[in-house]
């Protein structure tokens, strides 16, 4: 059993009169992290949203039938919450009404889940995110030379649990993730017939990783509208597929003012979607790979640290450019990031004139385990 950072955070938040709700893609563990934040509990119901059962068992449901159901358990579970109908204003039900009962809601994705919960639990849940399994997790679980030595695999593969767990099916793993999980949520809910036009465009999403993209061009390539590419866009961000990172822009005319970068949460995905599981040394992309690697990497820790920034990427029209910043309390943490250690970082004269009392960093094999530790 790998530990997850949010076990510990999870645990004290039970029974503080709120509800848990805790979205991630599938297949990053969800249901095993409850199960064992859970597993000292006798008293505990559990439904699973994804089952025609339960969504008949709680398609009609008042005050007293929860009562009824509940009974004297102190924890209820609802797993894939947002398969069910109206979810929101059901276990609005349970926390007005049954405070004693700990209400935890898991869902694939955020904008559903969001969507149907929000505005019914306002003020009365706790959120978080679980993502693929993070370096810190795993060398925790291990120690951390032990994870180093796994960083040629990690960023070939990724994270995704199952990944990690059966060396030497990694591959076969992930073509089950990618081909029956990954976008499972957004072809049943969305109604998305086009099915093949979403694999096209996650592809080449995947082959501009750390690049600009355009959505004209890629609406030409895939041959959908702007609009549908767009929405096909928030839709894979909002499934915790993919991120996007805005371009900074404060001070500078010729600043890129509304440039958007792509990366993925995995790897893995990332590199099963192209089918390119070579590994690093007869590669034209490993600094495409370990750019995404690390940015991803800080997203986990920022976010299960409780650390909240603002994130971003830098370039000029002549090119100049920052690969990632961050900004916290109105500080700027600029970093670079060379995957070849003997190669210097050029930082941007103009970019240090603009933001002055912004730290630099650059990051590499021989020092990033300092940052994500």
């Amino acid at each position: 059993m790998i530990g997850r950072k949010l076990n510990k955070i999870l645990t004290n938040r039970l029974f503080t009169g709120k509800a848990i709700v805790l979205t991630g893609a599938r297949q990053v563990g969800k249901t095993t992290l409850l199960r064992e934040l859970i597993h000292s509990f006798d008293d505990v119901l559990w439904f699973n949203g994804d089952e025609l059962g339960t969504r008949t068992l709680l398609q009609d449901v008042s005050v007293e039938k929860f009562r009824s159901m509940i009974g004297s358990k102190k924890i209820m579970v609802v797993d894939e919450a947002q398969r069910i109908e109206n979810i929101g204003l059901k276990m609005k039900l349970i926390t007005d009404n049954l405070p004693d009962v700990q209400l935890i809601l898991t869902g694939s994705s955020s904008f559903d889940l969001a969507n149907r919960i929000n505005e019914p639990l306002t003020g009365r849940k706790w959120e978080y995110t679980l993502f693929p399994l993070s370096f810190s997790e795993l060398a925790e679980n291990t120690n951390p030379f032990e994870e180093i030595k796994h960083l040629p695999i990690r960023l070939v593969y990724g994270y995704y649990p199952d990944v990690v767990t059966h060396p030497g099916d990694e591959q076969e793993v992930l073509k089950q993730i990618t081909n029956s999980y990954l976008y499972k949520d957004i072809l049943e809910w969305e109604r998305i017939k086009k099915s093949d036009k979403l694999v096209r465009l996650l592809q080449l999403l995947a082959f501009q990783v750390g690049s600009e993209v355009s959505l004209n061009e890629l609406s030409r390539q895939v041959e959908l509208d702007k609009n549908t590419v767009e929405k096909y866009i928030t839709l894979l961000e909002q499934t915790l597929i993919i991120f996007r990172l805005p371009s900074l822009s404060r001070n500078l005319r010729n600043e890129l003012k509304a440039a958007r970068k792509i990366y993925f949460y995995d790897n893995g995905v990332r590199n099963a979607l192209i089918n390119n599981f070579n590994d690093l040394a007869l590669r034209d992309d490993v600094g495409a790979l370990w750019e995404n690697w690390v940015i991803s990497e800080l997203i986990k820790k920022r976010h299960y640290d409780r650390k909240f920034v603002n994130r971003y990427f830098w370039r000029t029209t002549q090119q100049q450019e920052i690969d990632y910043i961050e900004e916290a309390d109105g500080v700027l943490t600029a970093y670079e990031f060379k995957w070849n250690p003997k190669k210097k970082a050029k930082i941007s004269r103009t970019f240090l004139s603009a933001y002055p009392n912004t730290e630099i960093r650059t990051i590499h094999p021989d020092n990033f385990y300092t940052l994500l530790l």
